[in-house]
């Protein structure tokens, strides 16, 4: 199809089109018609990481106010990269206090707020992954926190409790792996900060249960990664050609071929 061609369809046609339908025109197929709207690749592409869409060829949505995503993931990112940090054993920092206010209010607050955002905009994907990561800062938090007597609950029983928090850790692994198999046609970047997350949930609950520092230090390494992938998503919402002289690039992962087994 030429693109001299797709740009002459008749409003008529249009409306009959479904919404499903997805043509490729240009010279080089840089432009995608959905449902007989005209996009370019370059912009479907950029939707995968600033605006957390999973769809293949999901047009960047239309928003009635800001874009809720970068938020979310600056709170998950930043936060993320701290306990890293820690978890890594940087600068000899054995005492996690300091991630309990971030855990409370910048990464359970912002996600959460993010996600009902998100849940506004139609965009299901990011609403249930940004309000899950808030409540899981939020029941993270209580466990740094006396008040909640989950600490005083295991008194005596420390191999309890360390077993307990990689059960509620193993819990988390399965929701991200979940989370995993919905990015595959996104792109790389969106994929790969799911894979590491579900790397590092992997490691923490393996190092709870069998109390392995060196497992602990492994997780914190692949969290700090993570924060890092996570960050430059953040800054794919942010950043555009009227803001900043460097704009993210898009590295969409390849379609597999079609075969019985994949949906393409």
């Amino acid at each position: 199809m030429s693109s001299d061609s797709s740009e002459k369809i008749e409003s008529s046609s249009i409306n009959s089109i479904p919404v499903s339908k997805v043509e490729l025109c240009g010279d080089n197929n840089q432009y995608i018609i959905i449902g007989g709207k005209k996009y370019h690749r370059e912009d479907l592409n950029r939707a995968f990481g600033g605006t957390f869409q999973v769809e293949r060829y999901a047009p960047p949505p239309k928003h009635e106010f800001a874009n809720p995503s970068p938020l979310g993931l600056a709170a998950f990112g930043i936060t993320t990269l701290v306990l890293g940090l820690y978890y890594a054993g940087a600068k000899s920092i054995t005492v996690p206090a300091v991630i309990t206010g971030m855990a409370a209010f910048f990464a359970s607050s912002g996600l959460f707020l993010a996600g009902v955002w998100e849940m506004v905009l139609g965009n299901t994907f990011a609403s249930t992954t940004f309000c899950s990561f808030g409540a899981f800062w939020w029941a993270f938090m209580t466990l740094s926190v006396p008040s909640f007597g989950i600490g005083a609950a295991y008194k005596g029983e420390e191999e309890q409790l360390e077993n307990a928090i990689g059960f509620f850790l193993l819990g988390w692994v399965i929701f991200i792996f979940i989370l995993v198999l919905c990015t595959l046609k996104s792109t790389w970047v969106f994929f790969g900060t799911f894979f590491l997350l579900w790397i590092t949930f992997i490691l923490l609950s393996a190092a709870e249960m069998s109390g392995k520092h060196g497992v602990h230090v492994a997780g914190g390494v692949v969290a700090v990664i993570t924060a890092l992938f996570s960050l430059y998503l953040c800054f794919a919402g942010i950043a555009n050609k009227g803001n900043s002289y460097i704009v993210p690039h898009a590295f969409p992962m390849p379609v597999p071929k079609k075969n019985r087994w994949l949906t393409v």
